[in-house]
């Protein structure tokens, strides 16, 4: 029975685990390049698209997921741009409208829609859908090599795996002109590195990951792992590389972390029910940030900078 029960586990944990790596890693270049609430604008934006587009085909399909939130960015560029010419206010105000907005609209239609058949709903929208994300089929360790339980695992896990390994693979294929782009943009353009497609690049990679992981983890923990584990990796290193290699480690051990406290969490404490997976990895994702802000080296370094200054 424990045997059976971990590999029910494994399922939600390993799909929980690849949304935070497939987030963090364009979320490094996007903190870096000071556009880390893209993420945050994106999870807001995709939603109506992922309604609308679900209402039109009346399946989740993953292309048609992408073509609708792809749909919905262009209507909220156009959105921000007409706002800002037309009211004359600065672009910051005119994004904070249109996201809102955007996130409320889709709200709305999930409330006005018969979703709830394919777990698209307002608390899956939030919260995902994770806990019964469960290899049913699953009869202990030999179903890892059995065709006919293989057949049955949760398609989640496939679209995020495919979206993780996408991700990782543009990472490092571009990942000289995506560095000298990051940190030296006008270097970057006069080595012939075309910047501005590069930066479309790493906001569709950003927005591929935000809707493969968007139903099976919902928006929340798209926020948190596009900007709290890069941020907190930061926190650990001044160098490119390292700061990847520290955020996709602070990623795996909050979505480990989170999925376990969610479950055993509570009963270690007295309780009888389990909390939101989602919002516990969001949570402990906060909470590394904290430390690392508190305690990292980079943050004791410039203390000490500052101290020394202060000296003189």
């Amino acid at each position: 029975m424990g045997a059976d029960f971990v590999v029910l586990s494994l399922v939600p944990l390993l799909i929980g685990t690849l949304a935070a790596v497939a987030c963090a890693l364009p979320g490094n270049f996007l903190l870096l390049r000071r556009q880390a609430l893209i993420g945050d604008a994106i999870s807001h934006v995709v939603l109506p698209g992922i309604v609308v587009a679900f209402l039109i085909t009346s399946s989740v399909n993953s292309w048609a997921m992408l073509l609708g939130a792809g749909a919905a960015a262009i209507v909220a560029v156009a959105l921000i741009e007409g706002i800002s010419r037309l009211g004359r206010i600065e672009p910051g105000a005119a994004m904070g409208v249109v996201f809102t907005a955007m996130f409320a609209g889709g709200v709305l239609l999930l409330e006005m829609s018969d979703t709830s058949a394919v777990h698209l709903d307002v608390e899956h929208a939030l919260y995902g859908n994770l806990e019964s994300l469960i290899w049913i089929e699953a009869t202990g360790w030999a179903s890892l090599t059995d065709p006919e339980a293989l057949a049955g695992l949760p398609p989640e896990l496939a679209r995020i795996a495919l979206a993780a390994l996408g991700i990782a693979i543009f990472t490092w294929v571009l990942w000289r002109p995506l560095a000298m782009a990051t940190f030296d943009e006008g270097f970057a353009q006069a080595q012939g590195i075309p910047t501005v497609a590069l930066g479309l690049g790493l906001v569709i990679a950003a927005a591929v990951a935000a809707v493969a992981a968007f139903d099976a983890v919902g928006s929340i923990i798209v926020i948190a792992m596009f900007i709290c584990p890069p941020a907190a990796a930061r926190m650990m290193t001044d160098r490119l590389g390292h700061q990847v290699a520290w955020s996709l480690g602070f990623a795996v051990l909050s979505a480990v972390m989170g999925y376990v406290l969610a479950g055993y969490g509570p009963i270690w404490l007295g309780g009888n029910d389990a909390v939101s997976a989602a919002g516990m990895i969001a949570t402990v994702s906060g909470a590394i940030l904290g430390l690392t802000c508190l305690y990292g080296p980079k943050r004791r370094s410039d203390v000490s900078n500052i101290n020394s200054s202060a000296k003189h």
